[in-house]
């Protein structure tokens, strides 16, 4: 998997728990005033992903100490969240 990999499948991911009403740009905030999904919404994105590392054999992250100490950086942006969770996967290589 590389940065655009990780990247169209966010975004695939957007896509489908918001039944396509979402255009997941990849600068598209995922938290604060301007973010884009809910927190339901994000819950349901991080979820779906940790599914994905699991198919692809290893574990996403995205409550541990060190992500929840990234977290801004982390949900900044559609963009940020592919690039944690490209990180993850090649970190367990």
């Amino acid at each position: 998997m590389n940065l655009e990999d990780s990247k169209k499948f966010v975004q695939s991911c957007i896509s489908e728990i918001t039944d396509g009403e979402v255009d997941a740009a990849e600068e598209m905030h995922l938290i604060g005033r301007e973010a884009g999904l809910d927190s339901m919404k994000l819950v349901e994105l991080c979820l779906a992903l940790e599914d994905k590392a699991v198919d692809l054999g290893f574990e996403f992250d995205w409550t541990s100490e060190a992500a929840m100490s990234r977290s801004r950086s982390l949900f900044r942006s559609v963009t940020s969240l592919a690039e944690e969770f490209l990180a993850q996967s090649e970190k367990e290589k």
